[in-house]
C-alpha cells in the first residue's frame, strides 16, 4: 500500500518516479499574481475572480506540474484568507507549490450566495456548464489548457473549507474525470441543505450521499476508479457536525466501489489522527483525519493564517494533501520499484555465501545490498548486479547473525522492499545461554512491552520480533517497549544474550497482541456533568453530545444523559455499538 504522510509531516519527498521531464517545463514568477478576472458567472452574478501562484520549481511527478483548486469557506475571501500576503501564509500554498511545483489556484466566489459569500456546494442543479460549477470548471480548463503552465490533466486536484469543501465534494462528484483526488474539509456531503450544517438529517446516511454523488458523475462514472478523496474536520468544530468527517469518506468509498480495509490509525503532528482505508488491490484510496481540539477552521500549519476560520495551531493540511495525492495519484503511470523474489544465507564454517533473485520492470537491477548483524557486521552495497547474484563472505566471527537483501533501480531511484534473512549460526554455537522467563508485561494499541530474567555473564541483549532484531543498540536491562507496531495485531517475540561480542541462541517465544486502536468507554451522569467535562457543549440551554451534536436534552443536574465515547473527542447518546 502507499503511504501517506508520516506523523512527523516532515515532507522530504522520495517518490523516484520513472517519468522524467519529457521537455523543459518554463518557470514562474514564484509569487502569487495579482487579482485576476475569469468566467462570468449568470446564475449568481459577476464574474470569478481570484488569484494564482505558478512556481519557479520543477514539478516533482511526471515531469509535468499539478493543478490544485483551493475553495475559501463562507465569510472568507480569496485574498483575505487563502493566499500569502506581507502579515501570514493565508492557507498555506506557496511552500507546497514550491516544493511540488504545482500550480495553485485561489477564486472568490461570485455572487453572495446564502448571505455570506459561500459557494453553492446545496444547490439542487449541480451541472458541469453553469454556476459555481461551471465557471469553476471552465478556470480548471483555463488554466489546464495554456501550455505555459504544463499543466498534467491527471494531476489536478480541489480542496476546500466548509461551503468550499461541500463544493470540493460536489465538483469531485460532478467531474471525476477531471479531478485525480479531493480534499474535502468539515464539508456538508451532497444532498443536505444549509440548514442542515449542524446536525445529520433523519434517515440521511453514507448511501444517500453516494447515490447522489453518482448521479451528478453521468457518462464520467468509471473515472471514480482512479481517484483519492481525504477527508478532515476538528473535535472543536460545533458549526459543521462532525459525523459529516467519516460520512463523506465513505460516501465516496461507496462511490469509488469494491472491498476496502482500514489500516492502523497514524497520529499526525499537531493532534491529528488519521485512519486510512485500501481497495482490493492494496492501493490506498481514502483517509479520514481528526483534529485533536480544532475547530470549525482551515488547518494551516505552522506559519499559517490564524484567523477567521484559518488555524496556524494543528495539522498542516496542505502539506499533508501535496503528499498523500502525488505517492496516490493513480492515473500517472510511474514504474514500480524492483522487486527481491528470494534471499538466502548459507554459512559453511566461518564463510558465508549470500545469494538473492529479483526482478525490476524498469530494466535490470543495477545493485544488491547486503546487510548482515552478528559478530562481524556486514554492510556491502555493491554485492552484484542483474537478476540476480551469489557472493561469499569469509572470516566471520562465532556467533548468530541476521541480515537483509536490497535491491536497487539506479535509473528510477527506486528500492526494494528488504528481503529478510532470518537468524542463523556461523561457526560455533557460544556458550552463552538464552535468558529464561521472557513475558509480555504490558501492551498498547502500538506498543508491547517485554521483561526478562538476567542470564549469567551476559553484558546485554537482543530482542527479536517474528525472528528479526528489533532494537538499534544492545539492551543493557531486562525490560524492553516494542513500539510502532500495529493495533490489534499479534507477534511473536524471542531474546538473545550477549557477552564478549557473541550472542546466544534465542529464548523461548512469547506472543504479544496490541489492543485496538480505540476501545468504546460509556459515561452516565447529569447533563451539566457531561459539559463540564468536556463530553459535551451547552447550546441554547440544551446539552449537545461533542462530535455527534447529538441533543441530550437541558443542560441542568435533573436530566441524566449515557454518552458512548467512540473516538477521541466523538460521543454519542447511548451505549457502545
Amino acid at each position: 500500500m502507499r503511504q501517506f504522510l508520516s506523523g512527523s509531516l516532515a515532507l522530504a519527498l522520495a517518490l523516484g518516479t520513472a517519468n522524467p521531464v519529457q521537455a523543459q517545463v518554463a518557470a514562474g514568477p514564484g509569487a502569487w499574481s495579482a487579482s485576476q478576472t475569469w468566467a462570468a458567472d449568470t446564475v449568481n452574478g459577476g464574474s470569478l475572480t481570484g488569484y494564482f501562484y505558478w512556481p519557479a520549481t520543477k514539478p516533482a511527478l511526471n515531469g509535468k506540474r499539478a493543478l490544485v483548486l483551493v475553495l475559501h469557506g463562507c465569510a472568507q475571501t480569496a485574498a483575505g484568507d487563502v493566499i500569502d500576503s506581507s502579515a501570514d501564509k493565508g492557507f498555506n500554498w506557496k511552500t507546497m507549490a514550491d516544493q511540488y511545483g504545482a500550480v495553485i489556484l485561489a477564486p472568490n466566489a461570485t455572487g453572495n450566495v446564502y448571505g455570506n459569500h459561500c459557494w453553492d456546494y446545496a444547490s439542487t442543479g449541480h451541472n458541469r456548464s453553469s454556476g459555481h460549477d461551471g465557471v469553476l470548471l471552465e478556470l480548471v480548463k483555463r488554466f489546464s489548457g495554456d501550455a505555459r503552465y504544463a499543466i498534467d490533466p491527471n494531476q489536478v486536484y480541489v480542496a476546500g473549507l466548509s461551503s468550499g469543501g461541500g463544493e470540493t465534494m460536489a465538483l469531485g462528484c460532478l467531474a471525476p474525470d477531471i479531478f485525480a483526488g479531493v480534499g474535502i474539509n468539515a464539508g456538508p456531503p451532497p444532498g443536505t441543505t444549509t440548514a442542515q450544517i449542524s446536525y445529520v438529517p433523519s434517515g440521511f446516511t453514507a448511501n444517500t450521499a453516494a447515490e447522489r454523488c453518482k448521479a451528478w458523475s453521468g457518462a464520467s462514472t468509471a473515472a471514480f476508479a482512479t481517484q483519492v478523496a481525504s477527508v478532515i474536520w476538528g473535535t472543536g468544530d460545533y458549526t459543521v457536525s462532525q459525523q459529516y468527517g467519516p460520512m463523506d469518506a465513505q460516501a465516496m468509498r461507496l462511490v469509488y466501489g469494491g472491498s476496502f480495509t482500514q489500516g492502523s490509525a497514524i497520529a499526525l503532528a499537531g493532534g491529528g489522527n488519521g485512519i486510512p482505508y485500501s481497495d482490493s488491490r492494496g492501493r490506498l484510496r481514502t483517509v479520514e483525519i481528526t483534529v485533536n481540539g480544532m475547530g470549525h477552521a482551515w488547518p494551516a500549519g505552522t506559519g499559517g493564517q490564524n484567523t477567521n476560520f484559518v488555524d496556524a495551531a494543528h495539522v498542516n493540511y496542505p502539506a499533508f494533501l501535496m503528499d498523500f495525492w502525488t505517492r496516490n495519484n493513480l492515473r500517472v503511470a510511474r514504474a514500480d520499484a524492483p522487486v527481491v523474489s528470494a534471499c538466502n544465507a548459507s554459512a559453511s564454517g566461518n564463510s558465508v555465501t549470500v545469494s538473492a533473485t529479483g526482478t525490476d520492470s524498469a530494466g535490470a537491477i543495477s545493485s544488491w545490498r547486503v546487510l548482515l548483524d552478528g559478530p562481524t557486521p556486514v554492510s556491502d552495497a555493491a554485492a552484484g548486479s542483474g537478476a540476480s547474484f551469489s557472493k561469499t563472505y569469509a572470516n566471520l566471527a562465532d556467533g548468530y547473525y541476521s541480515g537483509s537483501v536490497t535491491a536497487t533501480d539506479n535509473g528510477t531511484g527506486l528500492s526494494s522492499n528488504a528481503c529478510a534473512i532470518g537468524r542463523f549460526l556461523v561457526g560455533s554455537a557460544p556458550a552463552l545461554q538464552p535468558p529464561t522467563g521472557l513475558a509480555v508485561s504490558a501492551s498498547g494499541a502500538d506498543s508491547i512491552t517485554l521483561t526478562w530474567n538476567a542470564a549469567a555473564g551476559a553484558t546485554g541483549y537482543n530482542v527479536y520480533r517474528n525472528g528479526t532484531r528489533v532494537n538499534a543498540s544492545t539492551l543493557t536491562g531486562t525490560g524492553y517497549t516494542d513500539g510502532g507496531l500495529a493495533a490489534a495485531t499479534t507477534y511473536s517475540y524471542q531474546v538473545s544474550a550477549l557477552a564478549g561480542g557473541a550472542e546466544s541462541a534465542l529464548s523461548g517465544v512469547v506472543m504479544g497482541s496490541t489492543k485496538a486502536a480505540w476501545t468504546c468507554s460509556t459515561t452516565r451522569s447529569s447533563n451539566y456533568a457531561h459539559v463540564q467535562a468536556g463530553r459535551a457543549h451547552d447550546s441554547g440551554g440544551y446539552a449537545l453530545a461533542n462530535g455527534s451534536n447529538q441533543n441530550m436534552g437541558l443542560d441542568n443536574t435533573f436530566y441524566t444523559s449515557t454518552l458512548a465515547q467512540t473516538a477521541p473527542g466523538y460521543y454519542v447518546v447511548g451505549n457502545c455499538p
